[in-house]
């Protein structure tokens, strides 16, 4: 396999990967969509942030966030708090009810994973692993 097909193949793979991704999220948790699923974590993890930052971190618009974090509000799984420092902003964070929807979802989504390269050998997930923290890094080859 040349270069370009090299290429080809990850593109097209990596679409599947995106699809399936998509379609288990919606399994996993009906109401709550990948992209609804991927702002939970960013809140968990960042401890909380403005609409904005969220926007900026996923490369999303910011009608798409907006539209997000409306329904997730509705579904009582975020709260708005002002900034304590700078009362005009307002900060996004998980509402205990958030917390348990994305502790299930991610532990459900582990074990899908679990499930689906149960048959790999320990060297290859751990290559598998290093190279799409790599990929999505940005990083070039050493």
């Amino acid at each position: 396999m040349d270069t370009a097909e090299a290429v080809e193949t990850i593109q097209r793979e990596m679409t599947v990967f995106a699809r399936r991704a998509r379609a288990a999220a919606g399994r996993l948790h009906p109401e709550l969509s990948l992209v609804s699923y991927t702002l939970l974590g960013h809140l968990e993890e960042s401890g909380g942030c403005r609409a904005t930052d969220l926007a900026a971190h996923h490369a999303l618009d910011k009608s798409t966030v907006s539209r997000q974090v409306a329904a997730l509000e509705r579904a009582d799984l975020i709260e708005r708090r002002p900034d304590p420092e700078d009362h005009r902003v307002q900060v996004l964070h998980l509402t205990d009810a958030g917390r348990d929807i994305l502790a299930q979802v991610t532990e459900s989504r582990r074990d899908a994973f679990r499930e689906r390269l149960s048959g790999w050998p320990e060297e290859d997930l751990e290559r598998f692993a290093g190279y799409l923290v790599r990929y999505n890094a940005g990083n070039p080859v050493p």
